[in-house]
């Protein structure tokens, strides 16, 4: 979750506080980014070419001008001050955002505060975003209660919908 105290807003900041806590930098949207803070891009930008779900790091910060510089892999890309409700911390991210990546070392706060996160898919889908560092923090009770449960919220897709419209009572597709 992205709330309380062991959510990914107040992870990100503590974090950014202990590891990168030093020096000015550019304000928005409660957020303040540094040099060598870590952030992902949320929300596609098919002109700069970075995608929701991309990790980089910030390279440069100019107060002047107002612009930050973030490298993704090996591509430097240029964020005017307006343009930053685009990027967020990433020192934490949630589950949900990390699904398809792996780390090499992944801290899992399990804790009864977030229960209606608790679920067996959302730990399966955490665990394995491992590569070679696991840990669990929280409580037993609270691991226990994520294991048992198995209800999965439900999905309005409406993907049977669009598929029986898009065939015909024969059996053939009708594009």
């Amino acid at each position: 979750m992205q709330r309380g105290v062991i959510g990914a807003t107040n992870l990100n900041q503590v974090l950014q506080s202990t590891l990168n806590g030093n020096g000015d930098g550019l304000r928005r949207g409660g957020y303040t980014f540094r040099a060598r803070d870590k952030v992902m891009q949320i929300r596609n930008n098919y002109d700069k070419e970075v995608f929701n779900g991309d990790i980089g790091v910030v390279q440069e910060v100019d107060l002047e001008d107002r612009f930050l510089t973030v490298k993704f892999d090996d591509r430097v890309i240029h964020y005017d001050v307006t343009e930053l409700d685009e990027i967020v911390l990433a020192y934490a991210t949630t589950i949900h955002k990390s699904q398809g990546s792996e780390y090499p070392i992944v801290v899992i706060p399990v804790m009864m505060s977030h229960f209606v996160m608790l679920q067996r898919n959302l730990i399966y889908t955490g665990v394995t975003r491992a590569k070679k560092v696991l840990v669990l923090i929280g409580t037993k009770k609270a691991l226990a209660y994520a294991v048992h449960n198995v209800t999965v919220s439900a999905r309005n897709t409406f993907l049977k919908e669009r598929i029986c419209r898009r065939t015909d009572l024969s059996g053939k597709r009708s594009d």
